[in-house]
């Protein structure tokens, strides 16, 4: 079976460069709202089993879009294992003060995951967002077992770094490996042995959207 990772459309505060984490949230910006509508076209011929999402406002409003595109009939199923990634203190600020309040956090969190404490600032930590992130995925694919069976899941950017990263194997110190996440992206990862093992099929997909991404796209 197949998980198909989303990122959220581009909200104001990723327009801010600012943090939003697990409980930050911001509008959706006007141009997302097309950006999604293409997303859904699509994946709009795709047999989809299930439809998960964060229950931040941004997730579900962009799994709420993919849906109304798609035509689907399926139900849009919260799941807090697809949330932000708890950033504690930084969460609402903007990149610039987050780095003067807590420069050692912020250059850990993107450069040395193995480094960063998250509880130093009232967060989550690498391993915490792993392990819910495998439990999510291990149960969909116990869900849906088939080889055709494929599940849409709408999380955040952050998030699903780490979740896909350790659904990888791939080590703490490594495990943004592959780069950055884009908003409205799709990535597709595969597992043939209900769930205890995933493989890379598609990473950081943007091609749908027809325009040159900006550099605040994959904040």
């Amino acid at each position: 079976m197949q998980i198909y990772f989303i990122r959220h459309g581009k909200t104001e505060w990723n327009l801010e460069k600012r943090f939003q984490g697990a409980h930050g949230d911001s509008p959706l910006l006007p141009e997302s709202i097309r950006d999604i509508h293409k997303l859904g076209q699509y994946l709009k011929n795709t047999n989809f089993a299930a439809i998960y999402t964060s229950p931040l406002n941004r997730a579900y409003q962009t799994a709420s879009g993919l849906k109304k595109t798609m035509a689907t009939n399926l139900p849009i199923n919260q799941d807090e294992r697809l949330r932000e990634f708890d950033l504690g203190a930084m969460e609402g600020l903007e990149f610039a003060e987050a780095t003067a309040q807590y420069p050692q956090q912020v250059d850990d969190i993107w450069n040395h995951p193995e480094k960063y404490d998250g509880k130093s600032i009232a967060g989550e930590t690498y391993p915490e967002v792993i392990k819910r992130g495998k439990s999510f995925a291990h149960d969909v694919a116990q869900k849906y077992p088939r080889q055709t069976d494929k599940v849409l899941a709408v999380s955040h950017g952050a998030a699903l770094g780490a979740i896909m990263g350790g659904l990888l194997n791939y080590p703490l110190n490594d495990i943004r490996h592959n780069g950055a996440l884009s908003n409205t992206s799709l990535s597709i990862l595969e597992t043939n042995d209900a769930g205890e093992t995933f493989q890379l099929i598609t990473w950081n997909k943007t091609s749908f959207l027809g325009r040159k991404l900006s550099g605040t796209d994959s904040l």
